[in-house]
């Protein structure tokens, strides 16, 4: 199917997206000769961001997390038995009733894409997120179908023979209450959605994580303006950056941890699957006694059970603690998080810390990206930041 055109613009100011804008201070997206400028909207709902897209023909409403730490797109589908699979509100996608779309072999190239397994000749794929208990899983069958965005017209534009899991035995995380229906996996790997629209949107990216409401995510152009700053983009099996220190007050913590946890180039991973920055455990210990020093309150350890990964920070919210200035130093970008990139309410009596030290990978989660419009250009191998109200509302 063709997808529907829409007229192009040299430069789009912010205030399409976060009306508000459109002074010499704000960023903006530059289309870069891309005449077609995908958007979707992102819902921040207990926790998780999830994207609203439709898929199928005729189109069906779907809301998966937004997740730059993993590749592929899936959303339940029937038949989908209460017992393996979980809670939606939206009405479950069924393929049988959509005309664009197609199950693929397994000796089909689109399963290769797709790095799955084989069942009867049918292309299949299995999914796991997280650790233990705290993880989700998906499993089903790998199809193509047509995907419906919004665009900067105001107009649907259709993204036809998407791959993506059609989900038949899949689980969530305990507590989650999303209402997502799937995911839509953002990351590098070549059944993402990045890769599988990179002609379209010239390898580019950006969005906006609010802390509450709804923003936008917008496919194609780069993020520039006065304030924005860029790092080095390192793709490997994930949007890798290099962290080189974080800054508390004066005191700045260089990155040297060593051991499995510290390379030179490409030591930390961009996840908005991930709420907290997960760092080397050590790093994290030094990170948490300098904060802690600096802070005029009595501090409270919380442990959250989950493998592996340690303590975080809290303080009682009625001891009104006043936080330093703290700044991540990426390489070659200096981004200057605001307080609640670092704190956030855990209770109605408790403040926690976004980040915690772990035992795996180091991680840029995405509290710290809220109220940033970050970009990626993955053709040029960068990530740009600047700093900004995201909520639409």
């Amino acid at each position: 199917m063709a997808l529907k055109t829409f007229s192009t613009y040299a430069f789009l100011c912010l205030s399409i997206i976060w009306p508000s804008f459109c002074t010499k201070e704000n960023p903006k997206l530059v289309q870069d000769e891309n005449p077609k400028l995908f958007q979707a909207e992102i819902i921040f709902v207990h926790g998780i961001y999830v994207m609203h897209l439709s898929i199928g023909s005729p189109p069906v409403d779907i809301y998966g997390s937004v997740d730059t730490g993993s590749d592929l797109v899936w959303t339940q589908c029937e038949p989908c038995p209460q017992s393996q699979c979980f809670r939606q509100e939206a009405p479950l996608f069924d393929p049988k009733k959509s005309s664009t779309y197609n199950s693929i072999s397994c000796f089909s190239f689109q399963c290769v894409i797709a790095g799955t397994n084989c069942s009867e000749g049918d292309c299949i794929y299995s999914l796991a997120y997280g650790r233990g208990l705290h993880g989700s899983f998906s499993s089903g069958n790998i199809a193509t179908e047509t995907l419906t965005f919004g665009s900067t017209s105001g107009q649907p534009l259709e993204m036809p023979k998407i791959i993506f899991g059609c989900g038949h035995n899949n689980s969530e995380s305990p507590n989650t209450r999303s209402n997502r229906t799937g995911t839509i996996g953002l990351g590098p790997g070549s059944s993402s959605l990045i890769s599988q629209m990179a002609t379209s949107i010239a390898g580019k990216f950006s969005y906006c994580l609010p802390h509450q409401g709804s923003s936008t995510i917008n496919f194609g152009g780069i993020v520039a303006g006065a304030g924005v700053v860029s790092t080095p983009l390192i793709i490997r099996d994930h949007y890798y950056l290099t962290l080189e220190a974080i800054s508390v007050g004066n005191q700045r913590l260089e990155f040297v941890s060593g051991g499995k946890y510290f390379i030179d180039a490409g030591n930390i991973f961009v996840d908005t699957g991930v709420q907290r920055t997960l760092l080397p455990l050590e790093y994290d210990s030094n990170l948490k006694l300098v904060m802690s020093n600096m802070i005029r309150a009595q501090p409270i350890e919380i442990k959250i059970g989950e493998p592996g990964l340690s303590d975080i920070l809290c303080y009682n919210i009625s001891s009104q603690p006043e936080l330093p200035e703290v700044t991540i130093h990426f390489k070659g970008a200096d981004v200057k998080l605001s307080p609640s990139n670092i704190f956030q309410n855990f209770s109605d009596d408790l403040m926690c810390s976004a980040f915690r030290g772990g035992d795996a990978n180091t991680i840029y989660g995405n509290i710290m990206q809220i109220n940033f419009l970050i970009g990626y250009d993955t053709e040029q191998r960068t990530v740009s930041f600047k700093s900004t109200h995201c909520a639409n509302n």
